[in-house]
């Protein structure tokens, strides 16, 4: 199966490196200002992740691991090392999706993954994930857990929930699970390993459109 990220997915990914927000009671209120302080923080991180995929179409569930790193919002790069080489870069408006057959896809997403960002960045972010999210929140004894279940057409387009655990202590994030429309449903184990170190520009280097 091959990965392909569209906007709305991508956006859902973004959230593994701090596009988040909260409705306003007192957990949620705690979630927001520990998300917002690790946000100014934490400027870069990088590590591994884990992503189980499972669908009806599928015999058994998809294992792929590889790793990534990210440096604010608008830069992203992630590499599937197993069972099969794929490369995702990010950066401000294109994604490029590199298979092991050496084709790169070019995707123009910058304007709606930005649409789909003030939904968690903004200042009226809060006012805004109560229209578009029914939210539930649970403290567990190492994580916060968010579930996000779309209330508007375009993110109930595109997903069914979203899960993110963030950790207690540093707010970074430890697991994402997003269930798509399309029947695919992926859980990230995500591990940070690093934060703050320099990162090379040429990480994050896309090709464009001709």
């Amino acid at each position: 199966m091959t990965l392909r990220f569209k906007p709305g997915w991508l956006v859902a990914f973004l959230i593994l490196h701090g596009v988040l927000a909260a409705q306003n009671d007192d957990l949620l209120t705690r979630i927001w200002a520990g998300v917002q302080q690790a946000q100014k923080k934490f400027t870069t991180g990088c590590g591994t992740i884990t992503e189980t995929r499972t669908s009806p179409l599928m015999v058994k569930p998809m294992v792929l691991h590889g790793k990534f790193c990210a440096q604010g919002t608008t830069l992203f790069t992630l590499q599937y090392l197993e069972p099969n080489p794929i490369q995702i870069r990010f950066n401000g408006d294109y994604l490029n999706v590199k298979t092991d057959g050496d084709k790169t896809e070019i995707l123009e997403v910058g304007s709606g993954v930005r649409r789909a960002q003030s939904s968690f960045s903004r200042e009226n972010s809060i006012e805004k994930l109560k229209k578009d999210f029914t939210i539930t929140v649970n403290e567990e004894s190492r994580d916060f857990e968010m579930k996000l279940v779309p209330r508007t057409d375009i993110f109930r387009r595109r997903l069914h929930y979203m899960v993110v655990k963030l950790s207690k202590r540093d707010f970074l994030p430890r697991s994402l699970e997003v269930d798509g429309t399309s029947g695919v449903n992926s859980v990230f184990a995500i591990d940070v390993t690093s934060t703050n170190t320099k990162l090379s520009p040429d990480m994050f280097e896309v090709m464009k459109p001709k």
